[in-house]
């Protein structure tokens, strides 16, 4: 038997265990069901387990406490249990090891991670000494559609924690990621005038045409230089090509790098108004995840993890992400780290892996982070 306790056999074994069991945002049944395993593999730990019910469609999420250093601010571990890709994706991208890659659905994005994360967490518990610092781990069910039921969990957590590790899937070749944009979500909704496009178009006022002009205006705000993107992903509108459209429809995105854009950009959005006579616009929509900006804490942390990462004798290098997280919430106020999971590629896609070579000195990163942080 290895004495190793980072011997990438039974850790890959775990991984596969959770792969297989699909999990897919909107099946909180399978989401459940993964749930089940991950909470009873803390049952012979020193750790309780709390499970807070799923609601409005969405899964379970589970809440894991070690049984020491609770008191005071500690360590928070943030993964999530759901994945993009939908039930059958199994069958498409089976649980296969070919070289260096282990393929499954989620095994980059984020169960390779998520599971690094409980691994280390079990190597603790068998040490003859506790570190200084409790341990939660927090396992969401919804972070694939934006958080909608954990963030208010998240952030709860968060402020009560001293460090936040997120297991995200590290960034662009191993790097982790020390800052990500902030997310907002539009729909717009605009109502005109049908009328036959033919023989009375001067009765029409088409929703279409003022969804350009709306489109046009979106565009203009886009500033590379600043890192301010909006894009209009999604657009729907009209019946008939013979019928002046009455209703048209979009859904927009924007990124911004700093708090500074979003306050300066959401009233933009919001107070689009109709150019047209006859044509009414609404725009709908909210920051759904704040910018994750660099602070002096989230780069000190950083700095440690560097140190540990050269003990440990690989180079840890750190990056920004366009891509938002659960990590979004919990930066503003607790330094963060995001990007601690596997190494690998193709997260979101039929060709998702994870690089075997990463596992164990990501996983002993994660371990040294709960031994040395304080």
């Amino acid at each position: 038997m290895s004495s190793n306790p980072f011997e990438i056999a039974p850790i890959l074994e775990g991984i596969r265990r959770w792969v297989v069991i699909e999990s897919p945002t909107e099946r909180p049944d399978q989401i459940n069901k993964l749930a089940d395993v991950v909470a009873a593999g803390y049952r012979d730990l020193p750790a309780s387990v709390e499970r807070v019910a799923g609601r409005d469609g969405c899964g379970d999420h589970l809440v894991t406490r070690s049984s020491w250093g609770q008191g005071i601010p500690g360590i928070l571990v943030l993964s999530h249990l759901d994945t993009v890709h939908p039930m059958g994706s199994i069958e498409r991208l089976p649980f296969k090891i070919d070289g260096d890659s282990a393929f499954g659905p989620g095994i980059y994005d984020m169960k390779g991670g998520a599971y690094l994360a409980y691994h280390a967490f079990r190597q603790i518990c068998a040490d003859d000494a506790r570190p200084p610092l409790g341990i939660t781990q927090l396992y969401v069910s919804d972070e694939e559609i934006g958080s909608p039921t954990s963030r208010a969990l998240i952030e709860a957590e968060g402020r009560r924690a001293k460090y936040v590790l997120v297991t995200e899937p590290a960034y662009d070749g191993g790097k982790v990621i020390t800052g990500r944009k902030g997310v907002a979500r539009f729909e717009v909704f605009i109502k005109g005038a049908p009328a036959h496009a033919g023989t009375r178009p001067e009765d029409g006022r088409s929703a279409i045409r003022e969804l350009g002009h709306v489109i046009q205006t979106l565009e203009a705000m886009n500033d590379l230089t600043r890192g301010i993107t909006v894009n209009v992903g999604v657009v729907r509108g009209g019946t008939r090509p013979n019928v002046i459209a009455e209703l048209a429809y979009a859904q927009v995105d924007m990124r911004v790098l700093t708090m500074a854009h979003a306050d300066e950009l959401l009233p933009k959005i919001l107070g689009i108004s109709s150019r047209t006579e006859g044509v009414k616009v609404k725009v709908s929509g909210k920051l759904n995840r704040p910018p994750y900006e660099k602070t002096s804490a989230g780069a000190a942390l950083y700095e440690h993890a560097k140190k540990l990462a050269a003990e440990l004798g690989f180079e840890l290098l750190d990056a920004f992400s366009g891509g938002g997280s659960d990590s979004n919430f919990t930066a503003p106020h607790t330094a963060t780290l995001d990007g601690l999971g596997v190494g690998g590629k193709g997260a979101h896609t039929h060709y998702e892996q994870l690089y075997i070579s990463s596992i164990e000195p990501r996983a002993r990163l994660l371990y040294r982070l709960y031994q040395t942080l304080r």
